[in-house]
């Protein structure tokens, strides 16, 4: 059984270490940080998902299932079909976090295999 071989950096002490380590290879950076077990056999193995989980949390973006129910017992997805009627929906999770209601609004724009939305400001119609 492998057993970690240092103790990992998080907050802002991992967000400082991956800027000073910026010049290093993903890999390389999540072994400075400490993201990385030794085996019996004293072979490394570097545990980049760990590594870019904690960079997530460290920038606020933490994606653990247990924080993001929606209320009703499912989680929020990052991922949406097209419907039979062309239709994408977001979702109220998604529009509540944000904040918006009714009649807020939004110009989209297309790019090349992307829908980017832009929420209109009030002040901006005026």
């Amino acid at each position: 059984m492998a057993e970690a071989a240092t103790s990992p950096l998080i907050g802002k002490a991992l967000l400082n270490k991956v800027k000073e380590l910026s010049h290093l290879a993903r890999r390389e950076q999540a072994k400075q940080c400490g993201y990385y077990t030794v085996s019996k056999k004293n072979q490394t193995r570097i545990t980049v998902t760990d590594f870019y989980d904690a960079l997530l949390v460290a920038k606020g973006l933490g994606l653990d299932p247990e924080v993001t129910k929606d209320g009703r017992g499912r989680e929020r997805t990052f991922r949406v079909s097209v419907h039979k009627n062309g239709q994408i929906v977001i979702g109220a999770a998604y529009t509540s976090a944000m904040g918006l209601k009714p009649g807020d609004q939004f110009v989209i724009k297309l790019g090349y295999k992307h829908i980017h939305l832009v929420q209109v400001d009030r002040s901006d119609e005026d």
